[in-house]
């Protein structure tokens, strides 16, 4: 992947703030104000000094007036501070949740194509961590810049009207600290940033791996190498951490540095300009004290930086995300279509360089369950994919009603049908809930006799908590046979025209593929069915068969 400038990175993300800019104006205004009350509050002490030893002092204030606006500025930092922390937050936080929006439908429509294979525990870490790290430069970076800028320019003004030089003294000294010394650290760390925010991601594989196999491990005697593994990651993840850590040391030291020289250098500049009778005593002690304590704002910007550069690696990776081009394109804006038949003629289709299915033609009719039948990578899965429409074909055409499902609203086109893998995925939620993800609206009853169908309905009214019963996360809870009676029964429940079975009965017993297969018998009168199956008593049903060998039909 081609690395971006950490500049451009920022850019494309405040590109997002848009729509809540005017909280953004108002947080940065509302900072503005809150340092400024700092810094006029030493700078109002300072005069407090000039009061006290020369007998003058700002706007020919009192003692007791300068004490009072002292205490009204105090109060109004700590509020100003608060209001402008609370627009920054609630700006991050609405933004971390359009984010996230926008990454898991930049998934979906990546998916399946170019997700095939995918490092999952990275992927887990972009849509968590490096969305959540992303909250620092939505709350902690952009106003603090633009703090930091007005901030500045305001005290350089100040400062300038004591004596021009004084104003270009904390001009330099401002961008050194503001400017410099994060160009400085990003162009030292953006690297080690990214390499961190990519291990760590890498670590979250290896741990879900290592969850997802425990019980292999364990039969396997595999704990040692696993525990070693993950060991070695976390070094090297630590070996990092402990990089930037040294990093963010060198930053702080070397800013405190130039806090220091810089204060130093306005007190014996303005000493000079005061023994060649350009400012007087006053402007000397206020100059100083004025330099000292307005460097909030741009040691802001310089701190920024020991965490800007996993924030922008993070950054980075989310932005590569929704960048992604899909390897299939949804279609939207055409005509609806009504399923009349389908089919496919002289298609050719490869994942990279593997051929998987060359010249195939097949037209399954209605009312008929259309038999395909073969070995294991023969491309029979691939078919209904394509037929799917969750990859393209190379060359040939894939049809719906006489026309190529390219030119078919993708909504439409996955109404039209229903497929069933030979993996059936489960969510976390009830068995009810697992089965209407096929009907969303569909009602208790339509659960039932889709349940039914599937052979499912009397297992699941034997639970303590029949159709409410929770799954475990990716159906532990449950069978290889039960999970894939669900993955049937959300077929039966979609009602769609097109059904396509892969491999439906392979984790069945005789009796309940008996059952399922009387089932879609009966269902399929009005459909047109694709069964793809290497089991000789599941072909027994199929009205007409094929045989698949090395992407060819005879």
């Amino acid at each position: 992947m081609k690395r971006r400038s950490g500049i451009k990175v920022m850019g494309q993300l405040i590109g997002l703030i848009f729509p809540l800019l005017h909280v953004m104006a108002a947080a940065i205004l509302l900072g503005v104000a809150g340092f400024l009350c700092a810094i006029f509050l030493s700078i109002l002490a300072g005069s407090g000094l000039v009061y006290g030893f020369m007998g003058k002092g700002i706007a020919g204030l009192s003692v007791g007036s300068l004490f009072v606006l002292m205490a009204v500025l105090a109060v109004l930092r700590g509020i100003l501070h608060y209001a402008e922390q609370a627009c920054n937050h609630y700006i991050a936080f609405k933004l971390l949740a359009i984010i996230r929006h926008k990454v898991f439908d930049a998934l979906r429509r990546l998916c399946p194509a170019k997700l095939e294979g995918r490092d999952k525990g990275n992927l887990i870490s972009i849509i968590t961590n490096d969305i959540e790290l992303l909250e620092v430069f939505y709350a902690h970076t952009i106003s603090p810049i633009a703090i930091g800028f007005l901030t500045s320019l305001i005290m350089v003004l100040f400062l300038g009207h004591y004596h021009v030089y004084a104003g270009i003294w904390a001009l330099i000294s401002y961008l050194l600290v503001g400017v410099g010394v994060p160009l400085w650290n990003g162009k030292k760390g953006g690297q080690t940033g990214m390499e961190f925010r990519t291990g760590l991601g890498n670590l979250n594989s290896y741990v879900l791996d290592s969850l997802r196999g425990l019980e292999e491990t364990i039969q396997y005697h595999q704990e040692k190498d696993r525990r070693e593994g993950m060991s070695q990651k976390s070094v090297e993840l630590g070996v990092l951490q402990k990089k930037l850590s040294r990093m963010e040391g060198n930053t702080r030291a070397v800013t405190n540095l130039i806090i220091l020289l810089s204060s130093f250098g306005m007190l014996f500049f303005t000493v000079f300009l005061y023994t060649r009778g350009s400012i007087d005593k006053e402007a000397v002690l206020l100059c100083t004290i004025s330099m000292m304590g307005s460097f909030g704002p741009v040691v802001a910007l310089a701190n920024l930086s020991n965490n800007l550069n996993q924030t922008l690696a993070s950054g980075e990776r989310v932005l590569s995300i929704l960048e992604e081009t899909p390897q299939v394109e949804e279609v939207k804006g055409k005509e609806t279509v009504e399923f009349q038949n389908a089919g496919c003629e002289h298609v050719t289709f490869s994942y990279k360089d593997e051929v998987i299915l060359r010249d195939y033609s097949l037209i399954p009719e209605k009312g008929m369950i259309t038999g395909i039948h073969g070995r294991s990578g023969s491309g029979k899965s691939t078919l209904l994919k394509l037929f799917m429409r969750f990859w393209d074909v190379q060359q040939g055409k894939v049809w719906i009603s006489g026309r190529n499902i390219r030119e078919i609203n993708t909504e439409n086109l996955r109404n039209m049908e229903s497929y069933v893998t030979q993996e059936t995925y489960l969510f976390h939620d009830s068995l009810e809930n697992n089965i209407r993800v096929a009907k969303p609206d569909a009602t208790r009853e339509e659960v039932i006799e889709a349940a039914k169908k599937a052979s499912l309905h009397e297992f699941i009214k034997a639970l303590p908590k029949g159709y409410d019963t929770q799954v475990g996360e990716l159906g532990d809870t449950l069978s290889g046979g039960e999970r894939q009676r669900i993955g049937i029964a959300r077929a039966f429940l979609h009602n769609a025209p097109f059904l396509m079975l892969d491999e439906p009965t392979s984790n069945l017993d005789s009796l309940n593929e008996g059952i399922i297969l009387k089932a879609l018998r009966e269902e399929c009168k009005n459909k047109t069915v694709v069964l793809v199956s290497h089991r000789q008593s599941t072909m027994k049903i199929a009205d007409k068969i094929y045989e698949m060998e090395n992407g060819r039909l005879s």
